[in-house]
C-alpha cells in the first residue's frame, strides 16, 4: 500500500520504519541460507569464507564438493567418465544411493498420505460428521506432539510387528508425518467448495464416485497437490524418523547429512543444503501457483 499524499510526519516515519523492520526480520530468517549457498563453492575443505573467497578470487571457488557428491563411495572414482563411469554413481555413490531412497520413500509417502488425508477431509468436511474438532485434533497431532515422542513411539510399535528397518516401516512412518498437512490443505480448499454441484450431480442420476472424480476432485485438486507438495517435502527432510524406524539400507539424504556431520565433516553438506534449498523454492514456487489457481476456480480475487 502506497503512502497517501496527505499522510502526517508521524505516519510517514511509521511507514518507514516498518518497512525496515519487516526488512531485517527477512534478512534474519533468510541470512543462514544465503551464506551456505556460497561456502558451497569453496575450494578448500573448510565451512568458512577463505581469504580467496573473500577476494573474489577466482581460485577461490571451486565444484569439488559437488562432484563429490558423484564420486564419494565410488569404486573407480578417478577412471574415465563414460557409461561405466555412469553406472558406478548410479550403483554405488552413497550420496546418489541417499537421493534414490529419498525419493523412492517420499513418493509413497505421498502417494499414501495424500489419498488418506483426502479421505480424511472430505469426511471432516461433512456437517453431519460427530465429533469433528476432536477427530481433527487427533489426525493433526503429528504436527503439534514433538517428533522425538512421535518417532519413539513409532519405533517400539514397529519393533513389535516387524516393521522397524524396512522401507515399508519407514513408509508407513513418513505418511504418517505428512497426513496432517494434506488434511488441513484440502479441508481449507473444502471450505469454499458449493456443496449445490454435489446435489446437482446427484440429482442428475450420478453416483458417490462419479460425483466424486467429476464434480468435487476438479475443483479441489489444487488442494490435493498441495498438501501431497507438503508430505513430499515433510518426507524429503525427515531425519529423526529414519534414525529411530530405518536401517543402514533407508539411508536418506538429511540421515547421510547426519552422518556427515558425525562423522566426516565435508563441505558436501553444504552442497547438498544448496540443492535442497533450489528444490524447495521450486516446489514453493509450484504450491504457490496452486494457490492462486484454486482462487482463481472458487473466485476469489487475490488481494
Amino acid at each position: 500500500m502506497a503512502l497517501p499524499v496527505y499522510a502526517s510526519p508521524l505516519e510517514r516515519v511509521w511507514y518507514y520504519t516498518y518497512r525496515v523492520i519487516c526488512a531485517l526480520i527477512f534478512i534474519f530468517l533468510i541470512a543462514p541460507i544465503l551464506i551456505i549457498i556460497p561456502l558451497s563453492f569453496n575450494a578448500d575443505p573448510y565451512f568458512t569464507f577463505t581469504r580467496a573467497m573473500l577476494h573474489f578470487d577466482p581460485a577461490g571457488y571451486s565444484l569439488r564438493w559437488y562432484d563429490n557428491l558423484l564420486t564419494f563411495g565410488m569404486t573407480l572414482p578417478g577412471a574415465l567418465r563414460d557409461g561405466a563411469w555412469w553406472s558406478d554413481v548410479w550403483h554405488n555413490a552413497q550420496w546418489v544411493q541417499a537421493a534414490k531412497n529419498s525419493v523412492i520413500i517420499g513418493f509413497f509417502a505421498t502417494i499414501l498420505a495424500t489419498v488418506l488425508g483426502t479421505i480424511a477431509a472430505l469426511g471432516l468436511s461433512r456437517p453431519e460428521m460427530p465429533y469433528r474438532k476432536l477427530i481433527m485434533a487427533i489426525l493433526i497431532s503429528p504436527m503439534i506432539v514433538p517428533i522425538i515422542i512421535t518417532a519413539t513411539g513409532l519405533f517400539f510399535f514397529y519393533s513389535d510387528i516387524g516393521l522397524s528397518g524396512t522401507y515399508f516401516g519407514v513408509i508407513l512412518a513418513h505418511a504418517t508425518l505428512g497426513i496432517p498437512f494434506v488434511i488441513i490443505t484440502v479441508t481449507a480448499t473444502l471450505m469454499g467448495f458449493d456443496r449445490s454441484l454435489v446435489r446437482a450431480a446427484q440429482n442428475l442420476g450420478a453416483g458417490p464416485a462419479t460425483t466424486f472424480f467429476k464434480v468435487q476432485l476438479p475443483l479441489i485438486t489444487p488442494g490435493v497437490v498441495s498438501g501431497a507438495l507438503f508430505a513430499f517435502v515433510t518426507s524429503f527432510d525427515e531425519v529423526v524418523v529414519v534414525l529411530f524406524i530405518g536401517s543402514h539400507a533407508q539411508q536418506t539424504i538429511p540421515r547421510q547429512m547426519w552422518n556427515g556431520i558425525r562423522e566426516q565433516i565435508s563441505p558436501s553438506i553444504l552442497a547438498v543444503a544448496t540443492i535442497l534449498v533450489a528444490f524447495s523454492i521450486v516446489l514453493l514456487t509450484v504450491v504457490e501457483l496452486l494457490r492462486r489457481r484454486s482462487e482463481r476456480l472458487r473466485g476469489v480475487t487475490p488481494s
